[in-house]
């Protein structure tokens, strides 16, 4: 499934991990409805774009640039596996 993923920083702080606490919404890059908000971190988010997706490293190099600039960094398109979306919590129907 092709989708959005729109990054903010989270409220919560974790110290000293030298990651960035985020909320990823997930968004199906058709229009239709269905937003899905995910919290996680930018490791935990940069692995699973490496793992999981076939996304150049220039493009994840660019992400994570932006994830580091305290800006919502987004990535519009990504092909994600239904496998990938349910472990995650976003169920397909």
């Amino acid at each position: 499934m092709r989708v959005n993923l729109i990054t903010q920083p989270s409220n919560r702080f974790e110290s000293g991990t030298g990651t960035i606490p985020l909320s990823l919404t997930i968004r199906p890059a058709c229009g239709l409805p269905g937003d899905y908000e995910f919290p996680t971190d930018s490791a935990a988010l940069l692995q699973l774009l490496r793992k999981q997706t076939d996304l150049p490293a220039y493009v994840l190099q660019r992400f994570e640039a932006e994830l580091h600039a305290r800006l919502s960094a987004r990535l519009l398109g990504v092909d994600l596996s239904d496998s990938v979306l349910t472990d995650i919590g976003y169920f397909i129907d």
